[in-house]
């Protein structure tokens, strides 16, 4: 059996491209990218929910494993990239952090959110008010025709009792 597996062992470290394919210089950064992935697609996310520290400490990661992707031998590019990305939308996120809680995003944000809040009240303030106009107006032409009503009846019983 432990032939067997030599064998194979070989076969594998024979050729250039398998033999990358089963190195943890392939399998280590492939396993990686979920982090850059996670982080880009969070660019897209409401930035009241970054945190600065984690934010900070996954771009000093990125930081410091793009230099050891580059100091071991061989260059390790796909770990390099991997960081590349990573570290840009690790900075990406930071100046969303500052932007939305020291330079005044916060606020603008929260402004904007009261406006829309503000012009859906009015809309429905209007749209209560026009549902209210067409019920008074009913009511007034149901009153109106039983006042006629009322009136003709009155004048009825007005003509039996003067005939």
């Amino acid at each position: 059996m432990a032939a067997a597996i030599k064998a194979i062992n070989a076969r594998i470290r024979a050729n250039p491209v398998s033999d990358y394919l089963c190195s943890t210089h392939f399998w280590g950064p492939a396993s990686n990218f979920g982090i850059p992935l996670a982080a880009v697609m969070d660019t897209q996310k409401d930035p009241e929910i970054i945190s600065g520290k984690m934010t900070l400490a996954l771009a000093g990661y990125s930081g410091v494993f793009m230099r050891y992707a580059f100091a071991v031998s061989p260059r390790n590019y796909l770990l390099f990239g991997c960081h590349v990305v990573n570290f840009g939308a690790q900075i990406t996120q930071g100046y969303r952090y500052l932007n939305y809680w020291n330079f005044g995003g916060r606020e603008q944000t929260l402004a904007a959110r009261a406006q829309d809040g503000l012009a859906k009240a009015e809309g429905s303030m209007d749209k209560t008010a026009s549902q209210v106009e067409g019920v008074v107006k009913d009511a007034a032409s149901k009153v109106e025709s039983s006042a006629k009503d009322l009136a003709g009846q009155a004048k009825a019983q007005m003509d039996k009792v003067t005939r």
